[in-house]
């Protein structure tokens, strides 16, 4: 480059930083990992080829002279990236460390670590009723220090899980290949239920002088269980999966985060299910007095006036309200608007339970006109000797209600004279119009 005598050299700051920074051909940067290859330890060590045989030999960064010394210049020296090792032999050296590397992890641990569990399934569609029959468990994870485990299973229904649907088989003591032969039976589950259900089923480690640890669960929809038909499961045992940590985020997440808090208060505030409840409603027309003589029924001694039979079947699976993990439960009924207060109608008490028997028939003398403007409320209390008694759950049945309450209260406005028998989730909500009494 010639320069005119009188002009001085001007050069750009582009053209200073090549000068400066880049004197001869462009290498690429090497990484802190091509120092430290994640080798697997069953994999042979690999060796330094020769510069001299190599056609093009790279120049490689002198490792550190400390660590020189320890596991040999091979090992701390980055992987060419030309030659002998980047053809067909890196990507079979590669493979064989990212096979290692994700067998020996946590992240992706073996699916037999925690074990197996075998267990089948049944749904009744007559009574209601899911069959849910423990089978046997293999290969479970040591959880004690004799190097065995005390092992339970525990089932739960999702969404919904509490106290009210939780069941339980039998411990074994000092197994780690545990056969329960165990049938746990879940009444007044709907076909509804079955198509948005999940059923939890957790293996846990018995200990009595600490809480219990968990081993692991396995999660199966109810809507892969046909009608009438056992369905054989054999799962191999997870971890549960991790909750939302929306503290734990990025600021570029924050959005989300703010969801998160609230679809969290959202499930913390929503409705508690505390049991089942079979309920039968039957609406009976007039009848007239000629009919109710061929009936047997003359001399005023037969109902002739229409009205509401409420039969308060039975409760599956309640919540227990006292310490000794049991209830003492009883059913109340209301017809409201109720003006006089003379709708009110009880049931007797059953001692510590929580499936009471109930089978008791209740009669409103009422219109169909004025019954469809009506709301029968139901409730289920927990009876305790000189205080309040505790309320477990309740259910509202008018043409306002949803869902089977709703489907239920209208065929028995269709179907005069017939029985409609249904079940009823019971809520934790409590309407204001009821009382302790």
């Amino acid at each position: 480059m010639t320069v005119q005598r009188g002009k001085k050299l001007s050069i750009s700051i582009q053209e200073h930083m090549a000068i400066d920074v880049c004197p001869g051909p462009i290498r690429p940067i090497r990484q802190i990992s091509a120092y430290f290859p994640r080798l697997s330890p069953t994999s042979p060590t690999p060796t330094s080829p020769n510069p001299a045989l190599s056609p093009n030999p790279s120049p490689v960064a002198l490792s550190p002279p400390a660590a020189a010394g320890v596991g040999g210049p091979h090992l701390l020296s980055p992987l060419r990236a030309h030659g002998r090792w980047g053809g067909a032999g890196s990507s079979s050296q590669n493979s064989s460390m990212d096979t290692s590397v994700e067998i020996n992890s946590d992240d992706s641990d073996d699916c037999t670590a925690l074990g197996t569990l075998e267990f089948e399934l049944r749904y009744d569609q007559s009574c209601s009723e899911l069959h849910c029959t423990m089978l046997r468990a293999k290969g479970l994870k040591p959880m004690d220090f004799n190097g065995l485990a005390d092992p339970y299973v525990k089932l739960h229904l999702l969404p919904g899980a509490s106290k009210a649907n939780k069941l339980k088989t039998k411990t074994i003591r000092n197994s780690l290949n545990t056969v329960w032969n165990e049938t746990l039976t879940y009444s007044g589950i709907t076909e509804e239920d079955m198509h948005r259900k999940t059923l939890r089923l957790t293996v846990c480690d018995e200990d009595k002088l600490t809480h219990n640890e968990l081993i692991g669960e396995s999660r199966v929809p109810l809507k892969r269980v046909k009608a009438n038909q056992t369905k054989h499961f054999h799962t191999c045992l997870e971890h549960p999966p991790p909750l939302p940590s929306p503290g734990a985020m990025g600021e570029a997440l924050r959005g989300i985060s703010c969801y998160l808090r609230e679809w969290e208060n959202e499930q913390l505030h929503s409705l508690e299910e505390r049991g089942r409840l079979l309920l039968a409603l039957q609406f009976r027309p007039p009848v007239c007095p000629d009919d109710a003589e061929a009936d047997g029924g003359g001399g005023g001694g037969g109902r002739r006036s229409g009205g509401l039979c409420v039969a308060v079947k039975r409760c599956a699976h309640l919540a227990a309200m006292d310490v000794n993990g049991f209830s003492d439960p009883y059913v109340k009924i209301y017809l409201k608007p109720d003006i006089q207060k003379k709708s009110k109608h009880k049931t007797a008490v059953m001692k510590k339970t929580l499936n009471p028997e109930f089978n008791e028939e209740f009669f409103y003398e009422i219109s169909l006109s004025e019954l469809a403007k009506k709301t029968l409320e139901v409730t289920v209390w927990d009876y305790d000797l000189g205080r309040s008694n505790d309320f477990i759950g309740g259910v509202c049945l008018s043409c306002r209600s949803q869902g089977d309450a709703l489907r239920h209260w209208m065929d028995c406005l269709k179907n005069k004279g017939r029985w409609v028998e249904r079940w009823h989730i019971l809520t934790n909500e409590l309407p204001r119009s009821f009382g302790h009494d």
